[in-house]
């Protein structure tokens, strides 16, 4: 029985390793490294999340808490109700703590780029891209640019942002992210 948790652990383990073990193809730059100032979201947030990771055919799923407010931003990830990943950020310091069979690529700092190119508004981190870089929102869809190239696409199904459904598609690290949100409490 051990044995077999250990393996479901494994597995279950493998699908944050999904978003952000890619590796950049020759000549990518790195991830942008964001570290945007929790106040800087406007508000404060908590949500349960389900999460399906998408890549090379392949769906795996996590569940989740997000918590922002104007001191931090706070996340979860569970999989199989293992904790596999947590990060506490407080604009200045990362924390993060990773379950040990947690691929060492899986870096809280992508997973922290991520929730904030997700969440924050444009105009935020658009100060904050280096240059070549630009963020265009039109409507419900956000698309990131490297250049000329598109690297990442967010598609949102309500307003605020961080209700219903997102979808975000990484063009450069082939991974789609669909994050389901509902708030805590009640």
């Amino acid at each position: 029985m051990r044995m077999m948790l250990r393996s479901l652990i494994l597995c279950a383990v493998a699908v944050l390793a999904l978003a952000g073990c890619a590796t950049p193809r020759p000549q990518q730059p790195a991830r942008l490294g964001l570290r945007l100032a929790p106040a800087a979201l406007g508000t404060s947030i908590q949500l349960q999340q389900r999460l399906a990771v998408e890549r090379d055919g392949r769906t795996d799923y996590l569940e989740g808490a997000l918590e922002v407010d104007s001191e931090h931003v706070s996340m979860i990830s569970l999989a199989l109700g293992q904790r596999v990943m947590s990060l506490e950020f407080d604009g200045r310091e990362l924390k993060s703590w990773r379950h040990a069979l947690l691929p060492e690529q899986v870096r809280a700092e992508d997973v922290l780029e991520d929730i904030q190119l997700t969440y924050w508004p444009a105009g935020v981190i658009r100060s904050a891209l280096p240059a070549g870089w630009r963020i265009q929102d039109e409507g419900m869809r956000r698309t990131l640019w490297s250049n000329d190239a598109k690297v990442l696409e967010i598609d949102y199904s309500a307003e605020p942002r961080w209700k219903g459904k997102v979808v975000l598609t990484n063009l450069r690290y082939q991974y789609q992210l669909t994050i389901q949100s509902a708030p805590m409490g009640p």
